[in-house]
C-alpha cells in the first residue's frame, strides 16, 4: 500500500509540474511580410534577467521555446540591420504566440533599404553602405573585403575613391590603431566585418579633418551567448614565404561580457623604384628594391558591464607592436657622352613601432534616446635607425650617414554624443570633443668620419621638434523626413590651437624657434533626398572639410632615401579647406549615377623638385593654392546569370593642380573600369573576382601612364560550416606604377613597381554557442591618431 501511495504522489507531482510548464512560439518577418531567418530572440524572467534564455529563428523565421515554467516574462527581438523589438512583460500561464514585425533601422532618414542578392548595397545622400553581416562571401583579409566595395580601388599605390586618394580609415567609427595602410589591409580579419560604409560627405558627427572619402568599419554587433571564438591562421606566397595566425575567444553570459584576442604576422612584399633623368648633359639611372618582412604582433581585450536594459559601461584597449629590419639596395648609373659612373648603396632601415590604446565608456540607450561618453588614450613610439653607405664596386663616392630617429606621441580625447528619435521622422543629435596631443621628435644626423670610418654626430643636420596641440569642437545635426523628401543638416564648430617647437643648430648656436597656428572655423554640410520614382531616388549634399598637416609633415627634418633623394618637411606648411559636392541618382536604393566636384584652397602636395647643380631630388610637403576635382561614375549590378553577383562600372575623374607660387600646372581625365563578382561553383566552392583597368591618372606630381590589377580566390566551408577556407590568388595582373615627374627644369620616367602574384591559403575555424545577443558599441571618431602619418 506504502508503494502504491508513494507512485500515486510522484505521478501527481509530475502532473502538475507538466501542467505548470508551457510553450512560447511565433514568427518574425520584416514589413514586407518577409520571413526574416537567422533573428536573436531573447526571453527573461522577470526578476531573474541575469540568467535569460535564447534561440534564435529557423529559415522561415519560427521560433519557439519549450517547456518554460509558470511566471511572468519579457523578450527581446533582434536583427542587424532592423530596430531591436521588445515584448513587454506578460503572465505565462497558458502556452503564447508572438508574431513580430521588424522595421529597418536606418542609420539617416533618407536611406532606401533594398530587398537584393547578398551582399545588400544601399546608397544614400551621405554614404555608401555595403552589408556584408549575412554575405556568403569568404574574404580572408580587409584587402579583399575593400576590392568589393563598388567604386574602391585597391592598388600598390594605396585606396582610391572616385580617383581621389587621402581615404581615412576607421573601425566601429574610430581611426585604427594600425599606424600604415598596408599592415591594416593585409592583417585586419574578414569575417568579424558586418559593415563598411564609405562616406564621401561626412556629416557634423565626424570629425572635421581630411579631405578625402572615410571608410568606416562596423564589426558585428550581433555576438553569440556564452562562450565562443576562433581560430585563424595562414601562409602564403609573395616576396618570400609569409604567415600569420590569430585566436580570439569571447563570454556573453549575464550582465558582463568579455572578449579578447591575439595575433601574430609576418607578411612579405616588395617596392621597387626605377627612375631615369637628365641633369644638364648627364643621365641618372636608378635602380632601388626595397625587401619588406615586418613582425606584426597585437594584443586586444574588452569588458562590457550592462548594469540594466538602458545603461552599460565598459573599457576596451589593445596594444600593438611592429618590429622591421630591411636593407634597400640602389644602383645609380651617371653617364654622359664620354664617361660613365656607378654608384651601389644600401640603406639599412631598423625600425620598432609600438602602441598602446585603452577606451573607457559609459552609454545610455533607450527607444527614443542615445548617449555615449568616453575617453580615449593612445601612446605610440616610433623608434627608426637608418645607415645609408655605399658597397663594393662603386665608382662614385659618396658620405655615409646615419639617422636615429626617436618619436614619442600621446593623444587625450574626451567625447559625448546624445541623439534623441522625437519621432519616427525628426531625430536631433548633438555632441562634443575635446582632444589633447603632445609629440616629440628627436633626431640625430651621422657623417662617416673619413679617417676613422666612424659615424660622427653633425649638429648641423639635428634637430628636435615638438608639438603641443588642443583641439575642441562641439557640433549638432538633424536627421528629417516628410512625404517623399529627406534632409540632413549640421553644422561643426572647432577651434584648436597647435604649437610646433624647433631645437635646434644654426650658425654654431643653438637655436629654438616656435610656430603657432591657431584654428577657429565652422563646418557646415547638409544633403537633402526624395524618391521620384517607386524605384528612382536622387540626393544631393555638401560638406565642408579641413585637412590638416601631418604631425610629421611639419617636421623640418631631411633625410636621405639614397645618395641621390631626400625627404624633408616643412614648419610652414597650412591646413587645406575643401568644399566637396555631390548628386547621386540610386535605383532601387542602389548606386547608379554619381557626379562629384570638390574645390580645395592651400592642398597640400608632394612636391619633387630638382637641383641640377647637385643633381639632388627633393621632396617636400607644400600647400599648392588651387586644386579642383570633377568625377562621373556610373553603377551597373552584375545579375545577367543565375548565381552571379556583383558590380561593374565606369569612373571618370579628373584632376586639375595649379599655383604660380611653386610653378605648378596640371590636368589630366582619366577612366577606370572596375569589376567586382562571385559566383557559386559546383560542390558550394564560392569565386570570387575582381579587376580593374585604368587609362591613366594625375598622382599628384607624377602623370601615370595605364594601370591593371587582377584579383580572384576560392572559399569553401566545412565541418558544419565551423571551418572556412579560402585560397586567394591577388595582384595577377598588376602592371605597376609607371609615369613621368616634371620637375620644371627636367623630366623623369618613373616606375613604381611592386611583388606581384600573392597567393594565400587562410583557415578559420569558429568554435562556440550559436545563439546571439546583441551588443552595442560605442561610436567615436579620432582623427589625430590618423595625423600620425607614419607608413613605414
Amino acid at each position: 500500500m506504502k508503494t502504491l501511495i508513494t507512485t500515486f504522489i510522484l505521478f501527481f507531482i509530475g502532473i502538475t509540474t507538466a501542467l505548470g510548464q508551457f510553450n512560447i512560439k511565433g514568427k518574425t518577418v520584416d514589413e514586407q511580410n518577409q520571413a526574416l531567418p537567422f533573428t536573436n530572440v531573447i526571453l527573461y524572467k522577470i526578476g531573474n534577467e541575469a540568467t535569460p534564455s535564447g534561440t534564435i529563428t529557423d529559415e522561415n523565421g519560427n521560433y519557439q521555446f519549450k517547456n518554460i515554467e509558470k511566471g511572468n516574462y519579457k523578450i527581446t527581438i533582434s536583427s542587424i540591420g532592423f530596430k531591436t523589438e521588445k515584448i513587454k512583460e506578460f503572465e505565462l500561464n497558458s502556452n503564447k504566440t508572438f508574431n513580430i514585425t521588424l522595421k529597418e533601422d536606418n542609420q539617416t532618414l533618407d536611406e532606401v533599404v533594398v530587398k537584393s542578392t547578398r551582399p545588400v548595397i544601399k546608397q544614400t545622400a551621405e554614404k555608401l553602405i555595403v552589408d556584408l553581416e549575412k554575405t556568403e562571401m569568404l574574404n580572408s583579409n580587409l584587402q579583399d573585403v575593400m576590392r568589393k566595395v563598388p567604386g574602391v580601388l585597391v592598388t600598390n599605390n594605396g585606396i582610391t575613391i572616385a580617383g581621389k586618394g587621402g581615404v581615412r580609415i576607421l573601425i566601429n567609427g574610430k581611426t585604427t590603431e594600425y599606424m600604415d595602410v598596408d599592415t591594416l589591409l593585409r592583417d585586419f580579419p574578414a569575417d568579424n566585418i558586418a559593415k563598411i560604409e564609405v562616406v564621401e560627405q561626412p556629416g557634423a558627427e565626424y570629425e572635421a579633418s581630411g579631405s578625402g572619402a572615410i571608410i568606416n568599419i562596423l564589426l558585428k554587433k550581433n555576438v553569440r551567448l556564452g562562450t565562443h571564438g576562433s581560430i585563424t591562421g595562414w601562409i602564403g606566397e609573395d616576396e618570400g614565404f609569409e604567415y600569420g595566425t590569430r585566436a580570439s575567444i569571447a563570454s556573453y553570459k549575464n550582465k558582463l561580457n568579455w572578449q579578447t584576442s591575439i595575433s601574430h604576422s609576418k607578411p612579405t612584399w616588395r617596392d621597387d623604384l626605377f627612375l631615369v633623368r637628365t641633369v644638364d648633359s648627364e643621365t641618372y639611372d636608378q635602380v632601388s628594391k626595397s625587401p619588406y618582412d615586418p613582425n606584426n604582433l597585437s594584443f586586444s581585450g574588452n569588458v562590457d558591464y550592462y548594469i540594466n536594459d538602458n545603461n552599460s559601461f565598459g573599457i576596451g584597449g589593445r596594444w600593438n607592436k611592429r618590429t622591421s629590419d630591411r636593407i634597400t639596395t640602389s644602383r645609380t648609373i651617371v653617364s654622359d657622352a664620354t664617361n660613365t659612373s656607378t654608384l651601389f648603396s644600401e640603406n639599412n632601415f631598423d625600425r620598432e613601432r609600438t602602441n598602446f590604446n585603452i577606451n573607457p565608456y559609459y552609454e545610455y540607450k533607450s527607444d527614443t534616446e542615445k548617449l555615449v561618453v568616453d575617453f580615449n588614450y593612445i601612446n605610440y613610439n616610433n623608434d627608426n635607425t637608418n645607415t645609408l653607405y655605399d658597397i663594393a664596386g662603386s665608382t662614385r663616392s659618396f658620405t655615409d650617414r646615419q639617422y636615429i630617429q626617436d618619436g614619442k606621441y600621446a593623444i587625450k580625447t574626451y567625447k559625448a554624443d546624445y541623439s534623441k528619435n522625437f519621432s519616427d521622422n525628426f531625430k536631433l543629435s548633438v555632441g562634443s570633443k575635446y582632444a589633447m596631443v603632445n609629440t616629440d621628435n628627436d633626431l640625430q644626423s651621422f657623417l662617416e668620419d673619413q679617417t676613422t670610418s666612424a659615424f660622427v654626430l653633425d649638429p648641423e643636420t639635428s634637430s628636435q621638434f615638438l608639438i603641443d596641440e588642443t583641439i575642441f569642437a562641439v557640433y549638432s545635426k538633424v536627421n528629417a523626413t516628410m512625404g517623399k523628401w529627406s534632409f540632413s543638416g549640421g553644422l561643426r564648430y572647432e577651434d584648436s590651437n597647435t604649437n610646433g617647437t624647433s631645437h635646434f643648430i644654426e650658425n654654431n648656436q643653438p637655436t629654438t624657434k616656435v610656430k603657432k597656428r591657431p584654428i577657429s572655423k565652422l563646418f557646415p554640410s547638409a544633403s537633402i533626398s526624395r524618391k521620384v520614382t517607386d524605384k528612382i531616388g536622387a540626393s544631393l549634399s555638401y560638406s565642408y572639410r579641413i585637412r590638416r598637416p601631418s604631425y610629421n609633415s611639419l617636421n623640418s627634418f631631411q633625410e636621405f632615401l639614397d645618395p641621390f633623394s631626400a625627404e624633408e618637411g616643412n614648419p610652414n606648411l597650412k591646413p587645406a579647406f575643401t568644399n566637396n559636392y555631390q548628386f547621386n541618382l540610386t535605383h532601387q536604393g542602389q548606386p547608379f549615377f554619381t557626379v562629384g566636384y570638390s574645390q580645395t584652397n592651400d592642398v597640400i602636395f608632394d612636391l619633387i623638385k630638382q637641383d641640377n647643380t647637385t643633381a639632388q631630388i627633393r621632396q617636400q610637403a607644400v600647400n599648392v593654392k588651387n586644386f579642383t576635382n570633377w568625377n562621373f561614375r556610373l553603377f551597373a549590378p552584375l545579375s545577367f546569370t543565375k548565381g552571379l553577383e556583383g558590380y561593374t562600372g565606369f569612373i571618370a575623374n579628373k584632376n586639375m593642380y595649379n599655383s604660380d607660387l611653386h610653378g605648378v600646372d596640371l590636368s589630366k581625365w582619366s577612366l577606370f573600369w572596375f569589376v567586382q563578382a562571385s559566383y557559386k561553383l559546383p560542390w558550394d566552392v564560392n569565386f570570387e573576382m575582381s579587376g580593374n583597368y585604368g587609362t591613366g591618372a594625375l598622382e599628384g606630381q607624377i602623370d601615370v601612364d595605364w594601370l591593371a590589377g587582377l584579383d580572384f580566390s576560392f572559399g569553401k566551408k566545412f565541418l558544419d560550416e565551423k571551418l572556412k577556407v579560402n585560397l586567394g590568388f591577388n595582384k595577377m595582373l598588376n602592371r605597376g606604377f609607371n609615369g613621368t615627374i616634371d620637375y620644371g627644369n627636367g623630366t623623369a620616367k618613373v616606375e613604381s613597381n611592386g611583388s606581384r602574384q600573392n597567393i594565400q591559403l587562410r583557415l578559420v575555424y569558429s568554435f562556440g554557442s550559436k545563439f546571439g545577443k546583441k551588443k552595442s558599441r560605442r561610436n567615436s571618431s579620432r582623427d589625430e591618431e590618423n595625423r600620425i602619418d607614419d607608413n613605414n
